[in-house]
């Protein structure tokens, strides 16, 4: 067994290297190596990734800087089933979590962890969550014995040097601890201990999984301390909308996977809208920490410093902005290696490769099929690539401001065929928080299997609260309360079809027009029309120029329909009634409300 001599590590705070020794001693790795954040080490790291076989060096000179990392085909995607909240109680963790006793968790866990690491090297990551020194971040540790996960840290975090200078001074941190151990899926767990401010992740290397700031830290853990420190963990993106006469608007946006929300985040202005000089900058594309700062009004930053987005569908079309991100410095997951060291997926730019090794590391052709007679598949479905924000064409220049940017408006979205309409606004904010409270999208066949089957997810939070929900509501509804100014809060839906099943809003760029209109609500420009629902814009106050779009679809995109809307409601009462008495009365009131409007003779 090996001795570790704390001395040696470049750190002066005691509780930080008693809780390294103590994780060493029970995963026991040959050695232990600081991250820096240095560009030698960071080099270093890449080259002995490449010489173990785990990165592949790209085309130098087309995709500069650029690596391919393949996981086990059983280690793709997060496992929700295998994360647990270990709160001191089940109650606490609500009926939106898996719970495990923190007592069983650590036993569990412990018995995996156990030599874990040998013939390994521990890697030792200071990270901030947020700007450096910010009173918004936070800080982390993450022990870890991939060097995959090192790399992809040091782009979506900001560690090192800096960051170990806050923790010599007493900082508190999240502990985080990462093993691969054996990749097996029968030893996979991935713990959060909310009182305990730790993470301990066994048995995977997905991202998801293993990249402990990003979904485990800055959506469970944060969700928590949010709750005892009073601010907002959320599943947000936010953009700021710049217009000509350089006033920006900045929201906060959160929808359910596959609803747009990374294209949304940097959209390019659509022809017919250019003419007004619209610019839009993106502060982040996934995780908002939102606080109420000294003027009463709502302040948000984006904790990561970099982009861990989904490949396939990713092109010239959908993302524009991002297909530049993605040029160099980029870590790409599990998609399709072409002879010439480039890269395709699904969806992808440019013509299908005549053959390529795909994500298994195995030859593909087109039109291979499986024993299933189903098409095998170039890229994972939920393949990846990891780059940093400061390479987005359109990143924000406040990313780095530690108070953030103001909140003016907070969207919810999700993706309805026929029931929501393209845009509505809540009355007020506890109106805001029952919409939130029942976001929903509707399955696809092409990517969840039942098609049409109603998906419960409020603000996008359902896998990511690290608490009860039912408590998550109150919070909403408490901070509200907090607020001299609170953020207008609106809906919206870019997935409604008509009768032949074709979308009746083209999305991407023109997803613009509705953002204007929302603008424009936020800085009291415009009416709106009363519906039972929220207000509803005047079909005129959505800009059409340069859209083929008949006014009788703009028509059709805002109806109301009462008969499903109270259909609607019976769902939304069941899933209501998970939370029993913990939920909170405040959203009963508003779901009466609702009833009775869409009760009321027209």
């Amino acid at each position: 067994m090996h001795t570790y001599n704390v001395k040696k590590f470049p750190t002066h705070n005691k509780h930080l290297k008693a809780w390294v020794k103590k994780m060493a001693d029970m995963c026991q790795p040959d050695d232990i190596v600081w991250i820096d954040g240095s560009a030698e080490q960071k080099q270093r790291l890449e080259k002995e990734a490449v010489t173990a076989g785990e990165l592949i060096p790209l085309n130098e000179e087309k995709m500069p800087g650029s690596f391919l990392h393949r996981t086990n085909a059983n280690d793709v995607a997060r496992t929700e089933h295998l994360t647990y909240i270990c709160s001191r109680t089940k109650k606490e963790a609500g009926p939106n979590n898996n719970w495990m006793a923190p007592r069983a968790g650590y036993q569990k866990a412990r018995a995996i962890f156990k030599g874990a690491m040998r013939g390994r090297t521990m890697y030792v990551i200071p990270f901030s969550m947020g700007p450096v020194g910010s009173t918004f971040s936070k800080i982390g540790v993450e022990l870890t014995d991939s060097r995959y996960v090192v790399l992809n840290m040091l782009i979506m975090t900001r560690a090192g040097a800096a960051v170990t200078a806050l923790l010599d001074k007493g900082a508190d941190f999240t502990r985080c601890l990462h093993s691969l151990a054996d990749l097996d899926v029968n030893k996979r767990l991935i713990l959060h201990f909310p009182q305990d401010n730790t993470i301990w992740s066994v048995g995977s290397g997905y991202g998801g999984n293993v990249l402990l700031g990003k979904k485990c830290l800055a959506l469970r853990i944060a969700s928590f301390m949010g709750l005892k420190e009073k601010w907002f963990a959320e599943h947000m993106l936010i953009m700021g909308i710049e217009e000509p006469n350089g006033r920006i608007t900045y929201i906060a946006a959160a929808f359910p996977s596959a609803c747009g929300k990374t294209n949304l985040a940097m959209l390019l202005p659509p022809e017919g809208l250019k003419r007004k000089g619209y610019r839009i900058w993106t502060v982040g594309d996934d995780i908002a920490w939102m606080r109420v700062d000294s003027d009463g009004a709502l302040w948000a930053i984006n904790p990561e410093s970099g982009f861990f987005g989904v490949a396939p569908g990713t092109n010239s079309h959908t993302n524009p902005t991002m297909v530049e991100t993605i040029r160099k410095n980029t870590i790409f997951t599990n998609v399709l290696l072409k002879p010439d060291g480039t890269l395709w997926w699904e969806g992808a730019d440019g013509e299908v490769p005549s053959r390529g090794i795909d994500w298994q590391g195995k030859p593909w052709k087109p039109g291979m099929l499986d024993g299933q007679g189903k098409p095998i598949l170039g890229a994972h479905p939920n393949s990846r690539f990891t780059a940093p924000i400061n390479q987005c064409p359109s990143a924000s220049f406040r990313l780095e401001q530690h108070h953030g940017v103001p909140i003016s408006a907070i969207i919810f979205g999700g993706r309805r065929a026929h029931l929501a309409p393209l845009v509505y606004e809540s009355f007020n904010w506890r109106h805001g928080v029952f919409v939130g409270a029942t976001m929903a999208s509707e399955r696809t066949a092409a990517q969840y299997g039942k098609q049409g089957e109603v998906r419960r997810d409020p603000m996008a939070m359902l896998p990511f609260c690290g608490y009860n929900m039912a408590t998550y509501f109150k919070h909403w509804l408490n901070m509200g309360y907090r607020m001299a100014a609170a953020p207008r809060i609106f809906h919206v839906n870019w997935f409604r079809i008509d009768e032949k099943g074709k979308f009746l809003w083209p999305g991407y760029r023109e997803n613009l027009r509705v953002l204007e209109w929302i603008v424009a609500r936020c800085e009291n420009k415009l009416q709106a029309l009363p519906s039972p629902i929220g207000y509803i814009p005047k079909i005129e106050d959505i800009d059409l120029t340069g859209l083929n779009l008949p006014r009788e679809s703009l028509e059709k995109l805002l109806m109301v329909d009462r008969k499903a809307w109270l259909e609607e409601l019976e769902r939304v009462k069941k899933f209501f009634k998970e939370f029993k008495n913990d939920f909170p009365q405040e959203l009963w009131d508003e779901f009466e409300g609702l009833r009775m409007r869409l009760n009321r003779p027209v």
